[in-house]
């Protein structure tokens, strides 16, 4: 089964890119799944498809703990991309049991749900300065003076880097999830390569100094977990770092930006938030729901599967697209709607099964911090320029957001 070239899947179009959601509703309307040529992918648009896919252990985010790439059919990575794989590899999103099980069970003492609720005073403290910056300025950029800053700095904090080494983590984090994007060019690759060398060997540093001088930190806690007997490489505690780095921000940032910029776009519904900040919880996850930070998740089939009667071999790659199964019908009442007191909202923005994203409460946290100041502090906010959308699928996001005080 071929997808056909008149559909209006097209994940390089900037029109598409612009708005993907009448293409997805195509795609879920001609059926359940979709070979596309130009990604030599399968492409599953339904939400109960998507959702049990994600924990069928048929599938992984990896083979090579079970086949070689010759096994499957695939060449390996160009050599001079190894800074890259060897640091994305390593990170427990890209594992599977047992390796998987284990690092995740020594990161997951760091989110337990009493260490994110006690993160929760500073993450409102330091949200609500970043929106008193703003509006004194009268405005700015929502995403580099609001959105980027606040879950950079919540994540360097708990990782323990230091304030003054904090500025390369973003371009660092941007140039290494480049990578992540369908068919990336070769500059991305050379980008991504640089920037897993460069990161790599400030936290190989990071983590010595940390041997030498142990902290009340995340990297001290892995480097004492490893001396007390549940192994972790040097590696795999370089790869987590920067994985908790890059997962810890990259969706909050596109979620706060793409948020509010859907809010602008919705006058009444952003009018109802101000009236009453009850409703934040909820408008945060109707917000990912209606366009969804994550739009892809990718897994290789272990196992033949079978999907509404086609067969997908071993060897193959399955993208799950979270943005349809996000907007489908069969699971969301209207879910072309933007409705911020939508109380039935089983998104999968966060992913589900064992690679459920761990930092999924502290970034709810993050979320609430920023609306509520914004909210608050500049009730009269308001776009100030069009917005400027990223060239990216993926990783749905925004180059910027530039707001005034109304």
């Amino acid at each position: 089964m071929a997808l056909r070239s008149d559909l209006a899947f097209d994940p390089w179009d900037p029109a598409f890119l612009a708005d993907p959601y009448p293409a997805y509703a195509e795609l879920r309307a001609r059926g359940r799944v979709h070979r596309y040529e130009p990604t030599d992918q399968w492409l599953v648009p339904h939400h109960a498809d998507v959702s049990a896919l994600l924990r069928d252990r048929r599938l992984g985010r990896t083979y090579q703990h079970r086949f070689t790439h010759e096994d499957f059919g695939r060449t390996a990575p160009p050599p001079e991309h190894e800074p890259f794989h060897t640091l994305n590899d390593h990170g427990m999103l890209d594992l599977e049991p047992p390796d998987h099980t284990r690092i995740r069970r020594l990161v997951s003492k760091a989110f337990t749900p009493r260490t994110v609720e006690r993160l929760k005073p500073y993450v409102q403290r330091l949200a609500g300065e970043l929106v008193s910056r703003l509006v004194e300025a009268g405005g700015g950029d929502l995403l580099a003076d609001v959105a980027e800053p606040l879950p950079v700095a919540v994540i360097a904090e708990m990782l323990g880097i230091p304030e003054a080494d904090r500025a390369p983590l973003r371009p660092w984090s941007a140039d290494i999830c480049g990578m992540y994007e369908l068919n990336p060019p070769e500059e991305t690759a050379r980008r991504a390569v640089r920037a897993s060398v460069e990161f790599s060997a400030y936290l190989r540093e990071l983590i010595a100094e940390r041997r030498r001088n142990p902290g009340e930190d995340l990297i001290s806690g892995l480097i004492a977990a490893h001396d007390e007997g549940d192994r972790l490489t040097e590696q795999e505690m370089i790869s987590t770092c920067v994985l908790l780095l890059n997962a810890g921000h990259e969706a909050t940032v596109n979620a706060t930006v793409n948020g509010w910029s859907v809010l602008f776009r919705h006058p009444e519904q952003l009018a109802a938030l101000r009236a009453d900040h009850s409703l934040v919880p909820s408008a945060i996850e109707e917000l990912m729901r209606y366009d969804t930070p994550l739009q892809l998740f990718e897994r290789w089939v272990l196992e033949d599967i079978e999907i509404d009667g086609v067969t997908i071999p071993r060897g193959a790659e399955i993208a799950m697209l979270f943005g349809s199964a996000n907007h489908d019908p069969a699971v969301f009442d209207a879910p072309e709607k933007l409705d911020l007191t939508r109380r039935d909202n089983p998104h999968i923005s966060f992913s589900a099964g064992i690679h459920y994203c761990i930092g999924a409460p502290l970034a709810r946290i993050e979320l609430a911090a920023s609306m509520t100041a914004l909210l608050e502090q500049a009730p009269t906010l308001r776009l100030a320029a069009e917005p400027r959308r990223k060239p990216n699928f993926v990783i749905r996001g925004l180059e910027g957001l530039s707001v005034e005080i109304g």
